[in-house]
């Protein structure tokens, strides 16, 4: 057999593996010319128990970043969490504790004017002296590291290769006007790749209704409508539906993305996280009335 050649298996071997292994040699005596049929591949190879669904899931998001844009998976502008640069110490630090982000934007007069990037860890080394330093005694700005911007149109997969290269864990999405549009994280880019990433605050944030202000609540799409309704004191139907988020995905038509906004009894519904199969997590405020 030339050295070139793949091998060969009996012609009466037709076991998962035998057909999966036929299969493989058929599509790779000429290259896969398109990711479709890649994928058929890599789905013979899982139903032949070479890779489970969670790996093939992985590629599949793999491929998928190629043709996904930063404005699909950033954070919005209206739900970054900034910090103004000259926020009083004693808000900045109860804003980092409850918020539990370990970047975060440092802006001027507007949203638009992002001066810099400021990491919960750079507040560490004053910790033991912040109830201690009178005003001005702490400059933010002398502890920031530069802001990376990036365009809402830059591909994920370029996105996760720069974020590599230049060792950083969020952008700037910038729009065509140069303004802010929102924000991306190394951590968004991964959940197209691996799914919901959950860490300590995910938990404490699907946990309940949270309270981020005056007007923000942060609730878990598994909410019953039974304790929502008792927690805002209002009325919405839930003689269809049990949780918050199957209302919500009802009255969209169609699963959402992260972004989209719902107007509903008097409620405004802004989805902050979502996947293909399931709403996770949404942003609360009283409408205007």
């Amino acid at each position: 057999m030339n050295d070139d050649e793949p091998p060969s298996t009996p012609a009466s071997d037709d076991t998962p593996i035998g057909r999966w292994w036929r299969r493989v040699t058929q599509s790779f005596a000429h290259a896969p010319e398109t990711r479709e049929e890649l994928m058929a591949v890599l789905i013979e190879a899982r139903d032949a128990e070479l890779m489970d669904a969670d790996a093939l899931t992985m590629f599949q998001g793999v491929l998928e970043t190629a043709d996904t844009q930063v404005s699909d998976i950033m954070v919005p502008r209206s739900q970054m969490v900034v910090i103004e640069a000259d926020l009083p110490m004693e808000q900045l630090l109860r804003l980092v504790v409850e918020s539990g982000h370990s970047r975060y934007p440092v802006i001027g007069d507007s949203r638009d004017e992002v001066i810099g990037v400021l990491l919960a860890k750079d507040l560490l080394q004053y910790a033991a002296i912040i109830p201690d330093l009178g005003p001005g005694e702490l400059a933010l700005r002398d502890i920031l590291r530069p802001a990376v911007f990036v365009p809402e149109s830059k591909r994920v997969n370029v996105l996760l290769k720069d974020f590599k290269r230049g060792r950083n864990h969020m952008a700037i999405v910038a729009d065509e006007y140069g303004g802010v549009a929102g924000l991306v994280t190394i951590e968004d880019v991964l959940e197209q790749i691996v799914g919901e990433i959950d860490d300590e605050h995910d938990e404490a944030e699907g946990a309940t209704i949270l309270r981020q202000d005056e007007r923000r609540f942060q609730v878990n799409a598994l909410t019953p409508i039974e304790d929502f309704n008792e927690y805002f004191e209002c009325e919405l139907p839930d003689d269809e539906f049990d949780t918050i988020g199957g209302l919500v995905v009802h009255h969209f038509g169609h699963m959402p993305r992260r972004g989209e906004t719902l107007q509903l009894g008097g409620f405004n519904f802004n989805v902050q996280r979502a996947d293909s199969r399931r709403l996770h997590l949404l942003q609360v405020m009283r409408s205007a009335s």
